[in-house]
């Protein structure tokens, strides 16, 4: 493992407003990656979801895990620039509301990959508690 990781933007092709992801820390290439989003309040979103009570919508706790897992698919030399796209989640699972100032620790695991396909594990947390879990 390097003692630095390429920035986001370096790995994956999301751009502001859109990238969910704030750091990697740790990544197996083509395996499993560990990172963050820091939530700093100023999200668009925010303002709309909820009025006077702010709440991170769960489908974008989704699409931060999905990013963090194309950084892990995309360290691949042979997935390297290409696009990885997401395709589905099952077993989606919502434990308790990330709200402004938190920070969404994220971890991904990658299991089966082809060429045209691949399907992992990914969970969030937020000081050590879960608000997230997606397959």
């Amino acid at each position: 493992m390097p003692d630095m990781m390429l920035p986001p933007k370096a790995v994956i092709p999301h751009r502001d407003p859109f990238l969910l992801l704030t750091e990697v820390t740790e990544v197996t290439v083509g395996e499993k990656a560990v990172g963050y989003w820091d939530l700093t309040g100023d999200e668009p979103f925010f303002e709309g979801h909820f009025p006077g009570r702010p709440t991170l919508p769960g489908v974008l706790m989704c699409e931060s895990i999905a990013q963090l897992g194309a950084y892990a698919l995309l360290t691949r030399p042979d997935f390297a620039g290409r696009l990885a796209l997401f395709g589905g989640l099952d077993g989606v699972r919502f434990r308790r509301q990330v709200v402004p100032g938190e920070r969404l620790d994220l971890e991904v695991a990658l299991g089966r990959v082809s060429a045209r396909a691949g399907k992992g594990t990914g969970r969030a947390s937020v000081d050590g508690r879960r608000p997230a879990g997606v397959n």
